[in-house]
């Protein structure tokens, strides 16, 4: 499994736009950081004085929005009541919120490249199979005395781990760069609402906690892209589907759980984990464990479509 898994790897390594995707993301990084320092040498800190004043307007102002919503809108009182209470937490324990960049902000401000990554990854998944098909190398790989479900497994292994190395790049990169250019000043902690109360977390742990849950979506919509890449064997096919979800698909489905509450069924209401650690639920009444069976549901439909079409179809034509 291990030198499938590395010829694989071989393959990826051997085009030229693979060094061109990862080139892309650097470059990404590198322009949000010019972007943010050219901003930030142009706006002038605020003093710990105004900051303070700053955030006791900000709590009247949510207690005044608190007061107005209806009954019915239960997730933006939840939305308020958390951003209070953080807010006020601030003012007792004399924690000025960063309104300048430091390493550790760049990292967080990153999380955007994300999509970035999976667009790629994504790319990557929809050819490693159908591109088999369409250059007529798949009969070779079939002749060999190799079990057809490990030959589709390394191909799946070696998407995750240029998923898994994509994703290091932009938080390494991010890392390295934001320090540079932004030093280390600041916050040092996150606060969150958890469990009623708000609490000080550690900013690297909370970090990596959001970079891995905020690939989740990428890696279901990659499963979804190879899926359909074994079981149509047309990469456009399967590019075109996973980019419009990861596109839309979130938003389309929060539109959705505005009024129906089965959109909590749909994958991208469950994709974002980090609504149960640092926000509030797409739909009333969703819980951490019930996302992940969610995500669990989602990826065994397409790896039994993808295997077990795979598997058994004749690649002899």
């Amino acid at each position: 499994m291990l030198k499938l898994v590395y010829n694989e790897w071989i393959k990826i390594f051997k085009r030229v736009g693979t060094y061109v995707m990862i080139a892309l993301v650097l470059i990404g990084v590198i322009g949000n950081g010019a972007l943010t320092k050219y901003y930030e040498s142009k706006v002038q800190q605020p003093s710990n004085k105004e900051w303070r004043a700053g955030i006791t307007q900000q709590i009247k102002a949510d207690e005044q929005n608190l007061k107005d919503l209806p009954k019915s809108e239960d997730k933006m009182k939840k939305y308020y009541e958390q951003k209070i209470e953080i807010n006020q937490y601030r003012l007792d324990h004399n924690i000025p919120p960063s309104d300048q960049s430091n390493g550790y902000t760049f990292i967080s401000d990153n999380t955007m490249l994300i999509s970035f990554v999976g667009l790629f990854t994504i790319i990557i998944a929809a050819g490693i199979v159908a591109s088999e098909f369409g250059w007529g190398t798949i009969k070779l790989l079939l002749i060999r005395p190799i079990n057809r479900w490990k030959i589709l497994l390394s191909k799946y292994i070696t998407v995750l781990l240029f998923g898994i190395l994509l994703l290091a790049i932009l938080f390494a990169s991010s890392g390295i760069l934001g320090f540079i250019l932004f030093g280390n000043e600041g916050d040092h902690i996150h606060l969150a609402f958890s469990n009623g109360h708000v609490v000080e977390q550690n900013m690297i742990l909370y970090l990596m906690k959001t970079y891995l849950l905020s690939s989740l979506d990428v890696i279901m919509l990659t499963t979804m892209a190879f899926m359909i890449s074994a079981v149509f064997r047309n990469s456009s096919l399967a590019i075109g589907i996973s980019i419009f979800l990861l596109l839309m698909g979130g938003n389309v489905t929060a539109l959705i759980a505005m009024k129906y509450e089965w959109a909590k069924y749909i994958l991208f209401a469950n994709t974002n984990l980090m609504q149960y650690f640092d926000g509030t639920p797409l739909v009333s009444g969703m819980t951490l464990g019930f996302s992940i069976i969610m995500l669990l549901i989602y990826f065994i439909i397409f790896m039994l479509l993808a295997f077990g079409i795979f598997t058994k179809r004749d690649v002899a034509a």
